[in-house]
């Protein structure tokens, strides 16, 4: 009943009732510091009080059960040395991380968490001891095994074709060579060693991503843009077109060029994945994920519906012309193609002058252009320009979530090892086996006197700016050269008031 109130505090909309009810309830419990106490039980969510205070994001709460967690080490005038318990803190030894609880929630006030003591230090601290550096290496190696892919890939086991042409627009030259014939000389054999790495690191891919999957769940991995869930679904599907590449060169299937195309295509856009290890790229992949899947998966609706219109409106008027004369819309395929590049501008209206066009393409035309380039590109434009404002507000935020996401994935997939625990053990200062991390506090014990000196001097600069004020409206109509002469007086003034600030000062030091 005790943890169930506890949990209900943590809730509570009024902050500071919620902990000094805390408080109370915990003087209560006999079991403060052991495996017993009401602080340590979960509830059915697997969230300690703890926890929730961070996945609601109450910031008051959780620097309550903060404070109530650190140790004073010790303190030097304005300098105090602090050790914060890093339990259910710390990723390292947590199987539901409350860093990667904090991240994956949807509740932007529990973003703000990780900017608070000791949470930003121990980000700051992980980050920068391994997280960047490991996370270099990886996008290095990466790019490398897309290099090696790509190549694989531009040198393909080809043939001459050796049939004939069955159509005049047939335009095949080569055709794909079976497997018995792919691998004979020194230069298939160098190109199978970069397939079998390729084969190799996509099943590696899998391997490292299932777990992943199983382990938070499917909607909330791929559906979360600080976890990276649209590069997971890029990457994961890349591997699988990888290995159906495979399939299709082991059983001599033509037609490998399809996944083969769809893997190079995903595998170098999943390079934008790694832009959030720095900076100043980091935010604008953001902004890039926002407006794929919020603006243009809309937009992309509209547009279907749009060029499947006018595709078959094109195609009918053309569908007793000659193909010759003008063949970009000379099936219907072909025609949706041409309406999407008529669609984006990329090129113009086909024309040939040299024959007469039907009258209906002239009057289809001319409304396709008014719908399609003048309306809704427009419309596009001002919906990303829209989208990028108020991403912008909070781009930085959700890049520095990021980096603790990437943070927390590297720490659970890298061998013990390669990541030390973060912190210092309670042993060496007499605090049993938790750890803690050593954060040093700048504090200035005069700052409330310092702030009424300052009141001081804006009192004594506010009363010389009113006797300005009553002169210059006394002396509005003197001369130019009579206004100057007053401007030594007022510097004297204002020179006597600092004087007198400064007086101040000296006595009370």
């Amino acid at each position: 009943v005790g943890n169930t109130v506890l949990h209900i505090l943590v809730l509570q909309p009024n902050k500071t009732f919620a902990c000094h009810m805390y408080s109370l309830i915990l003087s209560y419990d006999k079991n403060k510091e052991g495996p017993g106490s009401l602080e340590l039980i979960p509830n059915k969510e697997g969230l300690t009080p703890f926890k929730l205070a961070g996945v609601e994001g109450n910031t008051v709460v959780f620097q309550y059960l903060m404070q109530k967690r650190k140790h004073s080490l010790w303190s030097f005038g304005p300098l105090t040395t602090v050790l914060y318990d890093l339990t259910e803190i710390d990723s390292w030894a947590e199987d539901q991380s409350f860093l990667e609880l904090i991240v994956s929630t949807k509740k932007r006030e529990a973003r703000q968490i990780l900017d608070l003591t000791p949470v930003k230090e121990l980000v700051s601290l992980k980050w920068n001891m391994y997280g960047r550096p490991y996370f270099c290496f990886l996008a290095l190696f990466y790019i490398l095994y897309m290099v090696c892919f790509t190549m694989c890939c531009v040198y393909r086991p080809l043939k001459p074709r050796t049939g004939n042409k069955t159509s005049s627009r047939d335009n095949t030259i080569y055709v794909q060579k079976m497997l018995q014939e792919s691998y004979m000389t020194y230069e298939d054999e160098l190109r199978l060693v970069g397939e079998l790495i390729t084969v190799i690191g996509a099943v590696v891919i899998l391997i490292l991503e299932i777990p992943d999957i199983l382990r938070v769940g499917a909607a909330k991995y791929f559906g979360q843009t600080i976890l990276g869930g649209p590069f997971h679904i890029i990457v994961i599907t890349y591997a699988c077109m990888i290995l159906v590449t495979m399939v299709m060169r082991l059983t001599s299937t033509t037609g490998e060029v399809v996944p083969m195309s769809f893997a190079l295509v995903l595998g170098w856009c999943n390079v934008m994945y790694f832009a959030r290890g720095f900076q100043m790229l980091g935010p604008f992949t953001i902004m890039i994920q926002k407006m794929i899947f919020g603006d243009l998966m809309r937009f992309c609706w509209l547009m279907a519906v749009v060029i499947l219109g006018f595709a078959s409106a094109f195609y009918i008027i053309f569908q007793t012309e000659n193909p010759e004369n003008l063949g970009q819309f000379y099936n219907y395929p072909m025609s949706l193609f041409t309406t999407f590049e008529l669609f984006l501008t990329i090129i113009d209206g086909p024309a040939n002058y040299d024959v007469d066009l039907p009258f209906m393409y002239s009057v289809v035309y001319f409304a396709f252009a008014i719908i399609a380039t003048l309306l809704m590109l427009n419309l596009l434009i001002a919906m990303m320009g829209d989208t990028h404002w108020r991403v912008a507000h909070e781009r930085d935020e959700l890049w520095r979530a990021q980096v603790v996401a990437t943070t927390v994935m590297l720490e659970r997939k890298l061998p013990r090892c390669l990541w030390p625990r973060s912190g210092i053990c309670g042993r060496e200062y007499g605090l049993g086996d938790r750890w803690y991390l050593r954060v040093e506090d700048r504090a200035d014990p005069n700052k409330h006197k310092v702030m009424r000196y300052t009141e001081v001097f804006k009192a004594q600069d506010r009363d010389t700016y009113d006797k300005g004020l009553e002169k210059l409206e006394i002396n509005r109509d003197i001369l130019y050269k009579k206004e100057l002469s007053t401007l030594p007086l007022s510097r004297s003034t204002s020179r006597t008031s600092s004087h007198r600030g400064w007086e101040i000062l000296r006595r009370n030091t």
